[in-house]
């Protein structure tokens, strides 16, 4: 069909008169056709796409009163689903079944209809009321892979002049190139469907998993602070989670993000310990390209990529005083620029933040911003130790070998005896250390029963041959009684030993004690961690 019209433009046409009516015709359906493509490719948006359609067919190919009917598959009927007319598009809802009218007729037997004159047909039921009975009318039908999926019907807008097949062949091309956008359109369509029912499913997954709830603890500390993330999670409220390292502050996070009105947009997780400060202020702020050496390209921050949801700033009080004060503007006023940028950009953020430090101790001593402490304090939760908890610890085990036993493909379990093995423990590592206890026991469980004697506290280092540690033990009232001072240049001390004793004579601030070894607060919280160090409470 394509080719008909395209090689009619360079057939002889010998013009009476010197006018071609063919010629001229098969110039302005092709250029018709060129602009149907354009539009049919400019958006995935359907229903404009199809009005926009009628209406170059109006206005370059004097075809008017476009209709197009689209087949509903439930019913088995055609409705229109748009028609063009010289004054602009009209809405109409009539339906056709197989066999009424030409419309229905097409559905009946999927073929090209050509009528010379509408009135000369009883069959046209023109229940739009739009078509003049004294002019001539197609109805081509839309296909997509050989099946029907629609109708487009036009006028021409003249009386038959001998060319009504051309225009027939040409309505039939414009016919293919919605069929293909049709296409195009029920595949994006039920991709679409598709990701939003994953995305759903994803959700119920997340909430589920990370609802109150399913949270492992029924001791009565644990139970209220479940309460009370449970009542601040409906609202926007800052919230400051506080707890040693490992007991699950995170997790409480988690758990109040999924269970607020923020829920359906994202969550943010940002360690502030784990970077330095240059990187720290690019990766909660973003930066422009060309703001440094390696900035390729501008580059959305977390605030930004938080926007709507929640961030969550763990080990909050571990960010340098020149940075709290940059984190103090964008939580009060919710504005920021990016590094390298003279914008100010607006974010609508939550902010949960976490820390194990003493917070007071640290504006006490000039290492924190007491208008941020305020800023974050606004809703505090207190994650209690594990050893405060023992009566949670049964129930935390079995959990946790759960958990375990699904990565291993077994089915593990634990002896009476292996649990007040682990009741009797003091676990400074808290729940963490509980994991990789009972993971560890997994590992050395041949049939998956785990006894006392797979229950195993290694220390952080092991000594080849034992020495007396050189630090003093604090004194119930450090206040009254002066700590020894000890030496932390003494080479023969191990590192373990030169921080216990820089916090010995620091009175356990770990603000004083990190001057004390010339550094940094976030380096000497990261030391603790990972020589398991017992911090004493007083």
């Amino acid at each position: 069909m394509h080719e008909h019209i395209i090689h009619s433009l360079s057939d002889e046409c010998p013009p009476p008169g010197g006018f071609c009516r063919t010629h001229e015709l098969n110039i302005q359906l092709l250029a018709a056709l060129y602009a149907v493509s354009r539009v049919l490719s400019r958006s995935l948006d359907f229903n404009e796409t199809l009005r926009d359609v009628l209406r170059v067919l109006h206005d370059e190919a004097g075809l008017t009163r476009g209709l197009i009917s689209v087949l509903d598959p439930e019913t088995g009927k055609l409705n229109i689903r748009t028609i063009y007319t010289p004054e602009g598009p009209i809405l109409d809802d009539n339906q056709y079944g197989p066999g009424e009218g030409i419309i229905g007729l097409i559905l009946e037997k999927p073929r090209t209809i050509k009528l010379v004159r509408v009135a000369d047909e009883p069959r046209f039921l023109n229940r739009t009321q739009i078509y003049s009975p004294e002019l001539p009318f197609i109805a081509v039908p839309i296909k997509v892979g050989g099946d029907l999926k629609g109708v487009l019907a036009v006028q021409p807008e003249a009386p038959e002049d001998g060319l009504l097949e051309e225009r027939a062949q040409f309505v039939e091309m414009v016919s293919n190139l919605i069929g293909q956008s049709l296409s195009l359109s029920m595949a994006v369509a039920q991709e679409k469907s598709s990701l939003l029912e994953e995305r759903d499913l994803l959700r119920r997954t997340v909430r589920h998993q990370f609802g109150f709830d399913s949270m492992v603890g029924r001791s009565a500390v644990m139970r209220r602070v479940f309460d009370q993330a449970r009542m601040v999670a409906k609202w926007n409220t800052t919230v400051l989670i506080r707890g040693e390292t490992g007991t699950g502050k995170e997790l409480i996070a988690n758990a109040i993000h999924y269970n607020s009105p923020r829920a359906r947009n994202a969550l943010v997780k940002l360690n502030c310990a784990a970077l330095p400060e240059n990187l720290l202020e690019s990766e909660l702020f973003g930066h422009e390209r060309g703001a440094f050496t390696g900035a390729v390209e501008a580059r959305k921050g977390r605030f930004e990529q938080a926007h709507g949801g929640t961030l969550f700033l763990d080990e909050i009080g571990e960010v340098s005083a020149a940075f709290q004060a940059k984190m103090l503007r964008i939580l009060q006023e919710g504005e920021f620029e990016r590094v390298g940028g003279s914008k100010t950009i607006k974010v609508d953020v939550r902010i949960i933040a976490a820390t194990h430090r003493d917070l007071e101790t640290a504006v006490e001593m000039g290492d924190f911003r007491e208008d941020l402490f305020y800023r974050l304090n606004v809703m505090p939760l207190f994650l209690p130790p594990l050893r405060e908890r023992i009566e949670d610890i049964p129930e935390i085990a079995r959990h946790l070998l759960t958990k375990i036993g699904n990565d291993q493909k077994r089915k593990l379990k634990l002896t009476d005896m292996a649990n007040r093995r682990l009741a009797s423990h003091e676990w400074p590592g808290n729940v963490r250390e509980l994991e990789n206890c009972l993971e560890r026991a997994a590992v050395l469980s041949e049939d998956g029963n785990i006894d006392v004697d797979l229950i195993r506290f290694p220390s952080v280092r092991e000594r080849t041959s034992p020495r007396p540690l050189r630090t003093v033990a604090p004194t119930v009232n450090p206040s009254s009684a002066p700590i020894p001072e000890i030496d932390i240049d003494d080479p023969t001390l191990t590192e373990k030993e030169r921080v216990i004793a820089a916090l010995e004579q620091a009175g356990w601030v770990q603000a004083k004690a990190a001057r004390i070894l010339g550094m940094t607060p976030r380096q000497i919280a990261y030391r603790i961690q990972t020589l398991n160090i017992e911090v004493k409470q007083f």
